[in-house]
């Protein structure tokens, strides 16, 4: 015997909740028993007029809309609104009834513009502080990184226009720099893009093509995997000349020290092994190859207590002029003009031999002594570098929509760069809570004191899944 359905019959009434609708499983559902968006309304309540004007949409649910489309991977706020007439999830995540009409896809425009780009910050610090509060951040082991995230923009949108124009319409003096397409020097010309004039020319490999991008500086805990900084900037800005300043981030948002710290080859400055040292971290950090061409810098010695230094025949090469980052240091011509090594270590253009000796030298040798002894330890933070924050750029990119900007201007691309690292803590604290959850919080388990603290905390929210009830 066949059952037969109506396809044309209408329900009148929808006995029960949305939520029972909705299998346990799904991802608001795990992200709904964790995320606490209380605080909301009085962070925001400056930017309304409360005594006049039309009541505007609640804000804890216009943030949940945008994590809801971002944790389905839904970055476009037509196609948001759109998926969200006929999802239930998303309805009931965000907290609108069936019979009720969603906002038009330019309200959350204009809740980005009024907001601006620190209050969604707030978001994405809160939920950083919740995973440290449930314990998966545990403050040994961090991985900075770098990804560039493509504009939203057209390549038929690119001109070509002179370096001092692009400087002064960013009033921040010369443009250029880094990987940045088109040079950095004065008189040159650049590629940017009419639409969206705060892109920048960019490649993540010589190999592959400029593309308009900005770039997101990315630092994962090693432990859980939790994103404690993801900062968007400038794609010309060179991530390792901020590497200081997001650890400075990280203490002050988390309050940890950690005591390792790990990146790739861009991050290999002498003044971030020295400053590392300074700090008490121990750098896992590759140093960049040096040049083979001619005599190789590392058969000079460099003497740090007199501030010289001398060649491979012991003649002393003095410091002379500093540049950006370091300095200068020239041997005499008449010590060169004599020297048996001249035609391998004296260029045919100049007269003597110089070299560019970059602050914290002395610290970058002892990272190079360091990674040749490739030590246990060393190998170990590398794989995690590798698993944690490079597989966080690919989730981001992959599953939530972080490949490319969904909106121009780099106050929507950190917005959207924020609430994405949001949602993937949001996941992990979901994840790790339903998990000791289910363990149970005996004393014998693996459930972490402060992780069962949290759960008893938000006990009323954290009811068992009604399959594994019964």
């Amino acid at each position: 015997m066949l059952e037969h359905r109506d396809r044309l019959q209408e329900e009148l009434f929808v006995a029960g909740s949305l939520r029972e609708l909705i299998p346990d499983d799904h991802v608001l559902v795990g992200v709904d028993r964790v995320l606490d968006l209380s605080w909301l309304r009085g962070e925001v309540a400056g930017c309304y007029d409360l005594l006049q004007g039309r009541p505007g949409i609640d804000p804890e649910a216009a943030v949940r809309l945008m994590l809801a489309g971002l944790l389905l991977g839904i970055v476009e706020d037509r196609r948001l609104l759109r998926e969200a007439q006929v999802n239930l999830a998303i309805r009931w995540f965000a907290g609108w009834r069936l019979h009720e009409r969603l906002p038009d896809h330019s309200s959350l425009t204009r809740i980005r513009q009024r907001w601006g780009a620190a209050r969604f910050l707030s978001v994405f610090e809160r939920t950083v502080l919740q995973c440290v509060e449930a314990g998966l951040v545990k403050g040994d082991l961090v991985h900075l990184d770098a990804t560039l995230i493509r504009a939203d923009v057209s390549w038929e949108s690119l001109v070509r226009v002179h370096l001092d124009a692009v400087a002064e319409a960013n009033e921040e003096g010369p443009a250029g720099g880094g990987n940045a397409g088109g040079g950095g020097r004065p008189g040159k010309t650049k590629k940017i893009s009419r639409t969206d004039a705060q892109a920048r020319m960019a490649t993540s490999h010589r190999n592959h093509r400029l593309e308009p991008s900005y770039k997101q500086l990315t630092a994962v805990d090693g432990a859980q995997g939790v994103v404690l900084d993801a900062e968007a900037v400038s794609a010309d800005i060179h991530e390792g000349g901020a590497a200081l300043e997001q650890l400075d981030r990280i203490a002050e948002r988390t309050g940890l020290e950690f005591a390792t710290v790990t990146a790739d080859k861009a991050y290999a400055y002498g003044r971030n092994y020295a400053a590392l040292e300074a700090r008490g971290m121990r750098a896992v950090i590759p140093p960049q190859r040096t040049g083979r061409s001619g005599m190789p810098m590392e058969r000079f010695k460099y003497d740090a207590l007199n501030d010289l230094a001398r060649c491979p025949q012991g003649r002393i090469l003095r410091p002379a002029a500093r540049y950006a980052g370091g300095r200068f240091y020239r041997a005499r011509r008449a010590d060169c003009q004599a020297c048996p090594l001249k035609s391998a270590c004296v260029p045919k253009s100049v007269k003597a031999r110089s070299l560019m000796i970059g602050d914290g030298y002395p610290a970058l040798l002892r990272a190079r002594r360091r990674h040749r002894r490739r030590l246990d330890e060393d190998r170990a933070a590398a794989r995690s570098h590798r698993a944690r924050v490079e597989g966080v750029h690919g989730e981001a990119k992959a599953r939530h929509g972080l490949a490319r900007a969904a909106r121009r201007g780099l106050d929507n691309v950190a917005i959207q760069a924020y609430l994405t690292a949001a949602a993937i803590n949001l996941k992990r604290l979901a994840k790790a809570l339903l998990r000791a959850w289910l363990r149970g919080m005996s004393a014998g388990n693996a459930c972490t004191a402060a992780i069962a603290a949290f759960i008893c905390a938000t006990r009323q929210r954290m009811q068992p899944p009604a399959r594994m009830a019964a």
